[in-house]
């Protein structure tokens, strides 16, 4: 693969948090051919299903009021958000998209699954203890704490809706193809499968239910990659220098497998990644949502702590399968169509992880871990959806139609109903977007996240200066400048709209995106000399003193 063709590909997908070009992404997706009916995967697939439906159930019982469908009435301990937060985290691109990408290009994998980890300490350090004192329900509540409520609140729910969709339609276009690849059923099914269980899941279970699929649907990957990795390492003796010294000899990057190479080829396309990564992963509405869930500020503290430490531990095994791979999948005929050693792979690229699996522990672990990827599209679209749905009743409905005055039965059924339509608009644009490229569509999601929410929100925790009209301006111009850039970048203006060559020669926005809604909203503030502007700025001392012991904070719910 060429160097610039392999960054375009990595800067538009391969994001664990969505499901990516990487995954399912480019090429990939026309290229992706029905398999045959894996029963042992469908088997596992539907004891998973009415494990997760039984919890439904007993979610319904405790899901009475507005605190208990938003956020579990805040009574998840920090451990268990932890692991459902890692469950959010890690999706199937994790799992597939990684272990290929490692199987391909060595430590340039691994310097990619490093990137993401430099949002965890902005979360930890700097937003984690001030997102649970500050906000109720969404992260809305926070931007527009001693704002106008209205229009901050309208401006944050757009920008959150706008992650969500694209988010929902890469997730559910990656499940289609990635059903015909491990279940062999029809793409068509799968998205009303996919989109019906995500519907059940929150509409009558809420945040408890949405919780606790994200921690089984993280224990089964964790159970089912470790399993994998110990198999497949043990094959070496559990040497990693002898892992890595034949695989250098086998691989054809050789020495080079292990240093950096194709991610520095266009630096300003890697800088702009990285800044999407560490900056979106810090405004993406259903990771920030988590943090509503916990007890209280500490246990919001711990559940990052946690969070960190299980994806950390994932990715390495990630890595181990990804190298074992290279000698167990790479040296094995039958891996490869026509049995042609380095040609093409059997299913795609993105089965290497499959076929370990299958290689190390047959049929039924094969099954296992295709049942895993399956639950992790569930698990991550049930807190997309829930994610949408609160930021159209509680800050839309709720705060700016109703201006507070909605009762909390009211809201409660327009969650739900917001919920069933983002389950239908889900499916029918996973219908419409089947043989798109979707790799601009995480690419938007991540740019708008780290360009929209994130700057207004850093900003209104930290600096008394901002103004509702500053904020406004920054959200807005964030928005609509990551939304451009994208549409003009090569992903779409040359791959989707078919014109010739890109008016914006890079794939990521960030770089571009992320100084523009901060410029603006400091400029803004700045020039704001309305006497609202100063009620607002001296209302920051009342926001700093909560922020910091979490006096007048939303306690959890007994239950």
């Amino acid at each position: 693969m060429r160097k610039s063709s392999f960054l375009s590909r990595l800067a538009g997908g391969l994001l664990p948090l969505g499901f990516a070009a990487s995954a399912f992404g480019g090429d990939a997706i026309e290229a992706t051919e029905k398999q045959g009916v894996n029963l042992t995967a469908i088997g596992m697939f539907f004891a998973f299903v009415l494990m997760t439906l039984g919890i439904t159930y007993w979610a319904a019982s405790r899901t009475k009021s507005t605190a208990d469908f938003y956020t579990a009435g805040g009574g998840i301990t920090g451990w268990q958000n932890g692991l459902a937060i890692a469950g959010d985290y890690m999706s199937a691109a994790t799992l597939l998209g990684l272990t290929a990408m490692m199987y391909t290009q060595g430590v340039d994998a691994y310097i990619y699954m490093i990137a993401f980890f430099v949002g965890w300490p902005i979360i930890l350090f700097l937003m984690a203890e001030r997102l649970r004192n500050l906000g109720k329900f969404t992260f809305a509540d926070i931007t527009s704490y001693r704002l106008d409520q209205g229009k901050v609140r309208t401006m944050a729910a757009v920008s959150s809706l706008t992650v969500v969709c694209f988010y929902l339609v890469a997730q559910m276009v990656g499940a289609g193809q990635l059903i015909k690849l491990l279940f062999g059923l029809d793409y068509v099914y799968a998205l009303f499968v996919v989109g019906a269980l995500m519907m059940v899941y929150v509409t009558f279970g809420g945040m408890v239910a949405t919780t606790w699929v994200q921690i089984i649907k993280a224990c089964m990957l964790l159970i089912g990659g470790t399993t994998v990795m110990l198999l497949a390492f043990s094959q070496f003796g559990f040497s990693f220098d002898e892992l890595t010294t034949r695989a250098m000899e086998m691989h054809k990057l050789g020495d080079k497998l292990l240093a950096p190479g194709s991610l520095l080829a266009d630096p300003v396309t890697a800088i702009s990644l990285g800044l999407g990564l560490m900056f979106g992963t810090a405004g993406l509405p259903h990771i920030l949502m988590r943090f509503f869930t916990v007890t209280d500020a500490k246990e919001a503290r711990k559940s990052v702590l946690y969070a960190s430490g299980i994806v950390a531990y994932f990715f390495n095994v990630i890595a181990i399968m990804g190298l074992c791979a290279i000698l167990i999948v790479g040296t094995n005929p039958a891996f490869f169509e026509g049995g042609e050693l380095g040609g093409k792979v059997i299913g795609g690229g993105n089965m290497i992880a499959m076929h370990l699996a299958s290689a190390v522990g047959g049929n039924l672990l094969l099954g296992f871990l295709s049942a895993v990827a399956f639950a992790t599209i569930l698990a991550v679209v049930a807190g997309l959806a829930l994610a949408g749905a609160s930021a159209i009743s509680h800050d839309i409905y709720s705060r700016v139609i109703m201006k507070g005055k909605a009762s909390e039965s009211t809201e409660l059924k327009v969650s739900k109903f917001a919920t069933i339509g983002l389950g239908v608009v889900a499916v029918l644009l996973g219908i419409a977007f089947e043989k798109m490229n979707i790799a601009f569509m995480v690419a938007l999601a991540f740019g708008v996240a780290a360009s929209a929410n994130f700057p207004v929100l850093i900003l209104s925790m930290y600096w008394r200066g901002l103004t509702t009209r500053g904020a406004l301006w920054g959200g807005y111009s964030g928005l609509v400048s990551a939304v451009m850039f994208v549409v003009l970048s090569k992903s779409v203006w040359v791959d989707v709209l078919g014109n010739a060559s890109a008016i914006f020669p890079y794939t990521q926005p960030a770089l571009f995106s992320m100084p523009i809604a901060f410029l603006l909203t400091i400029i803004v503030s700045k020039l704001d000399m309305s006497a609202r502007a100063k009620r607002e700025i001296e209302a920051f001392e009342d926001q700093y003193v909560r922020a910091q012991t979490g006096v007048g904070a939303a306690t959890a719910s007994s239950h």
